[in-house]
């Protein structure tokens, strides 16, 4: 797949763009801060339904303005004929973002996931190796919903499951201090209802990990062993679960289910004790190693660079092998790596049916990577030739 046409209004520094766009490789090239990663931004958005670098959507809404809009023409090249695809997202901070496919509106923004993929490569990914957990999370999940979109909803339930239950344990503990002062004990049915729903919801999301880093494991072992060329130790992928080391290999989501609900039992007091959930996927981690070694807190700078490319390497693999390629962006990424890696790197995903490149000089992007250019700068988005 590629994305043909790109369309902006009021999105980040930009009142309007209409920028023609073309398989192979395109870079962006200008001065920082001139708008070239709000255009990579934009077309993740449409695949996400996020940012790779604010958790908000107010910040992408151009200032002194209601709304924005990012709209895309993506053609589908798995048929036999290719097809194209018109997306829209109007993005509203405080309210509904509304989505349209084909101009027809979508019942919620998540029905248009699927339409195009993406896969990011930022400096931001060095955080999947030096940050915390909830960054290893989240990758594993925008994975997971790149594969099957499906997986949005399994993970937007399980976050409305978790927030009710730390608003009933929040209550509970309250109600508990206030019975040791001679006032009524706390009801827990409710509490039972929400721990049912939360190991339900859980059971699903966890197995979906748990499968999805099986997957992993070898494409990132052979993707770090392309980039690093020769660094020290095996790439290792492990899944920690809150319920224990013998939950971290792939298990049904039945069994899943019964562990969860019965960790969650022995934890109660000690939930209702601290108002949070102790139990489930939002308290999993996914573990690098290198080697017999953990990468995070051991890993030098260029190995920690390594991992995250390899991690974005092996999750590309992963969804090209579904039927399409995903659109490769490369944001500021070069700028970051040595030469040896910048080549590799580019050796790696030259044959991506579509790469975008942002760039603050031509000469930071490896010639391997040559293609189409467009200039940005003083707010003006200009195909260069």
């Amino acid at each position: 797949m590629y994305v043909a046409h790109l369309s902006l209004a009021d999105f980040r520094s930009y009142t309007e763009v209409e920028l023609p766009l073309e398989p192979g490789v395109t870079t962006f090239v200008g001065p920082n801060g001139q708008g070239k990663t709000n255009l990579v931004e934009a077309v993740n958005y449409l695949a996400t339904l996020g940012s790779h670098r604010v958790a908000q959507d107010a910040p992408l809404v151009r200032f002194g303005t209601e709304r924005a809009v990012i709209r895309a023409d993506v053609v589908d090249t798995s048929a036999t004929t290719p097809r194209h695809n018109l997306l829209e997202v109007e993005i509203t901070p405080g309210k509904a973002n509304r989505a349209r496919l084909n101009r027809s509106p979508a019942t919620r923004p998540r029905d248009i996931l699927g339409i195009v993929t993406t896969v990011l490569f930022a400096p931001e990914d060095l955080a999947l190796v030096k940050g915390d957990p909830a960054q290893r999370r989240r990758f594993l999940d925008d994975v997971l919903v790149a594969r099957a979109p499906r997986f949005a909803g399994v993970r937007a339930d399980y976050d409305r499951v978790l927030k009710q239950r730390n608003a009933l344990l929040k209550s509970a503990g309250a109600a508990t201090r206030g019975a040791k002062r001679g006032g009524q004990a706390p009801d827990l049915s409710t509490l039972d209802v929400w721990d049912t729903h939360l190991s339900t919801a859980g059971a699903e999301l966890l197995a979906a990990r748990l499968e999805l880093v099986d997957a992993l494991r070898p494409l990132v072992a052979k993707a770090y062993d392309a980039v690093a060329a020769g660094g020290a130790g095996d790439a290792q992928l492990t899944y920690r679960s809150s319920l224990g080391p013998e939950m971290d290999q792939a298990a049904d989501r039945d069994t899943l289910a019964r562990e969860l609900l019965a960790a969650a039992g022995r934890a109660r007091q000690d939930e209702i004790e601290r108002g949070v959930s102790l139990v489930g996927p939002h308290r999993d981690d996914l573990v690098l190693g290198l080697g017999p070694m953990p990468a995070k807190g051991y890993a030098s700078h260029g190995e920690s660079w390594s991992f995250a490319l390899a991690l974005r390497l092996a999750s590309y693999e992963l969804l090209r092998a579904g039927g399409s390629d995903p659109v490769l962006v490369l944001d500021d990424v070069f700028a970051e790596l040595d030469t040896g890696r910048r080549d590799r790197l580019a050796r790696l995903v030259a044959d991506a049916e579509q790469v975008l490149v942002t760039a603050a000089v031509p000469d930071d992007v490896p010639d391997r990577l040559e293609g189409s250019r467009v200039d940005v700068g003083s707010g003006s988005v200009r195909p260069v030739g």
